[in-house]
């Protein structure tokens, strides 16, 4: 993907950041940037550590959220169709 840029377009795209956000702002944004990373980071891993829990609680025989076994007979909301169709 950037396998054709060479270091003379590596500054002329520092240059176009320079001009468009100034000198003064330049740390400030890549602050912002480096903390938005790391919460995005954070989210990524707290959602593959549920996704973890959930497949290991799905594999031990119950079903989340009712305490009774695969094999046994559930009334739970989300398993019942609704009364109405929604339209």
């Amino acid at each position: 993907m950037f396998a054709g840029l060479q270091g003379w377009h590596l500054l002329i795209i520092l240059a176009v950041i320079l001009l468009l956000f100034g000198a003064p702002k330049l740390p400030q944004l890549a602050r912002s940037v480096g903390q938005s990373m790391r919460i995005f980071k954070s989210e990524v891993k707290t959602m593959k550590d549920e996704d973890g829990a959930e497949r290991k609680d799905s594999t031990d025989g119950t079903v989340t959220g009712t305490g009774t076994t695969a094999t046994g007979t559930t009334t739970s909301s989300a398993t019942t169709p609704p009364e109405t169709p929604i339209k």
